[in-house]
């Protein structure tokens, strides 16, 4: 007999069964003893067997590989009591035991806190089934039907939980209209207070509360819905989690380490996801309703939210949150993430000191504006820097420094102001350098004439698939300003004012990577040149599923580089030598 634990690399406790056979197998089929999830693990991944002299683990030739103390293995044994057995993110240990006990299946979800079970151990909730991997599952020993870690629809007793928060909110609200009280007059911290020594008295007076239901966790669960952000507010206290995405009001999904999870608890209604969305956007003086049915705002702490209710939203209000990371990002950290090269780091700084006009490229969610964020740092701090963005995200950390962001129109419709009109503005506030957020419209031309006439340095993002594609959108969004120029003239414009297009990708995987890095040489007849400096090269897959590839010089030497050199500036010109890897 033998005793199996197993965990996920975050501590959280899947499964801990006594095996009364001599083999258990592990893997994503259904027969197996333990079942584990996701698209690494095999259907049938490893066997661990008892023999005479001890426990012995065998990888079933799975595709991804078992590890052992962190080696891939084919098998291994004696496994001792301080062995770690490895498959995908689950880690395993094995001890030889005579005696048996019950099996503890632990269903890892949100709603697992209102039946006693640890805050901690909650974090992570939902399969990952096909592009999401699963961060939990558990198993129950012999050939019993194995425990899943459930989505919302397959929690036990979720109505039952759902029923008792809307049951406990209602009388809440109840309660403050009985009793008018002035909840504008009160501070957040008195707010909080009080309304949480309500709901104590609330579910106090309830007869008929569920003994098994923990009423401090449902009561902060209330509590947050009543005057935070409801269900949101435990994603947003993890850090590992980058976005957050609610389609309606019972289905919140979250991206963690690249990959799309479903949230196991809910907001009550759709009332509640809109009371949400208002206490984020009212104190940017922003609204939500019928006649102004989206919007965008941010948090206290520089996310980005945007928002969109009936009648647009046909599901109900969906809200979706780029959240801002709360640990400065600096180049070093996105080097360690291997999103770029300590080379491909020095050329850009040495773009952004010696004032090159930059623009960053890529895709929604492909991490533009935390590049832009990178960059930007490296200006100078005795420069004036003039920002301009839709929504405030840019952290910037220079002293002499004004951030501008664009206002959307009023219950008349009137008082809208845009991004270009504040980046024509800015020109007149002796800016040396300029960094618009994004490009997405006729601000493309203003900004082309403000590289072109002494502001150089600037920096902006745009929405394209390569620094090719890139220019052919730079075009698209001049011809938005309602200026009719002809095209030849403004890729002679484009060609002038940009120095420097960095692409970023986000990969399948869910890593982000700068994939080019290229120079503008100039227009020829009608085509407006491009050199490429340095590049992502692909290579396959690693183990885990994860992009592989290496970054390299393609041989070419900037121009200004060169005129660097001339000038008697230190450069170091070996970076570019053809086929360096970096």
């Amino acid at each position: 007999m033998f005793e199996v634990r197993v965990t996920t690399k975050r501590g959280t406790s899947v499964a801990d069964l006594h095996c009364e056979s001599d083999h258990c197998t592990l893997g994503k089929d259904k027969n197996n003893l333990i079942v584990l999830h996701g698209w690494k693990v095999g259907r049938s991944h490893a066997q661990i067997c008892l023999k005479e002299d001890g426990i012995y683990v065998f990888d079933l030739e799975s595709r991804t590989g078992t590890q052992v103390n962190g080696e891939k293995i084919k098998n291994y044994g004696p496994v001792g009591e301080s062995d770690i057995i490895q498959i995908s993110d689950y880690l395993i240990q094995t001890k030889i035991t005579a005696e048996l006990s019950p099996v503890i299946p632990v269903n890892n979800n949100l709603a697992g806190n209102l039946f006693g079970e640890s805050r901690e151990q909650n974090i992570s909730t939902s399969t990952r089934a096909a592009t999401s991997q699963s961060s939990s599952t558990s198993g129950q020993g012999k050939k019993e039907k194995s425990v899943q870690t459930p989505t919302s629809e397959a929690l036990p007793d979720l109505e039952l939980l759902n029923e008792w928060r809307k049951r406990t909110h209602d009388k809440l609200i109840e309660f403050m209209d009985l009793r008018r009280i002035d909840l504008n007059e009160m501070g957040d911290d008195e707010l909080r207070k009080f309304t949480n020594n309500t709901i104590q008295q609330i579910l106090s007076g309830f007869n008929d509360f569920p003994t098994h239901l923990n009423k401090q966790e449902l009561s902060r669960q209330v509590l947050n819905e009543a005057i935070g952000l409801g269900p949101l507010e435990d994603l947003l206290e993890d850090d590992a989690i980058s976005e957050i995405m609610v389609n309606s009001k019972d289905q919140i999904f979250f991206e963690k380490d690249g990959q799309l999870i479903r949230s196991a608890i809910t907001f009550t209604n759709d009332k509640a996801v809109i009371s949400a969305i208002e206490r984020i956007v009212a104190p940017l003086g922003r609204r939500i309703d019928e006649s102004s049915p989206m919007v965008d705002g941010r948090l206290k702490d520089g996310s980005r939210v945007n928002a969109v209710i009936p009648p647009l939203a046909l599901k109900g209000p969906s809200i979706t949150i780029r959240k801002f990371m709360k640990e400065r990002l600096t180049a070093d950290r996105m080097i360690g993430f291997g999103s770029l090269s300590q080379p491909m780091v020095s050329f850009l700084q040495a773009c952004v000191t010696h004032k090159q006009n930059l623009v960053i490229s890529g895709g929604t969610g492909s991490g533009k504006t935390t590049l832009l964020n990178v960059l930007s740092n490296f200006i100078p701090d005795n420069e004036r820097i003039i920002t301009v963005e839709d929504a405030a995200e840019l952290q910037l950390y220079q002293p002499n420094l004004v951030s501008l962001e664009a206002r959307p129109p009023n219950q008349e419709g009137k008082g809208a102001v845009a991004i270009r009109e504040l980046v024509k503005n800015c020109l007149r506030m002796r800016p040396d350098r300029i960094v618009v957020g994004e490009c997405r419209g006729g601000e493309a031309l203003d900004m082309l004439q403000a590289m072109n006439t002494g502001h150089d340095g600037s920096l902006t993002t745009i929405h394209s698939n390569s620094p090719r594609d890139c220019i052919s959108r730079m075009e698209v969004l001049v011809l938005m300003s309602g200026m009719e120029l002809p095209v030849q003239a403004i890729r002679e414009q484009i060609a002038s004012a940009v120095n420097i297009i960095v692409q970023q990708t986000r990969f399948s995987c869910g890593s982000r990577r700068v994939t080019s890095i290229s120079e503008v040489n100039g227009i020829e007849g009608e085509i407006v040149q491009l050199g490429e400096i340095f590049r992502f090269r692909q290579d396959g897959f690693d183990e885990n599923g994860r992009v592989r590839g290496y970054f390299e010089a393609t041989g070419l030497i900037p121009d200004f580089c060169e005129d660097m050199k001339r000038r008697g500036l230190e450069t170091d010109l070996s970076l570019f030598e053809k086929g360096h890897r970096l």
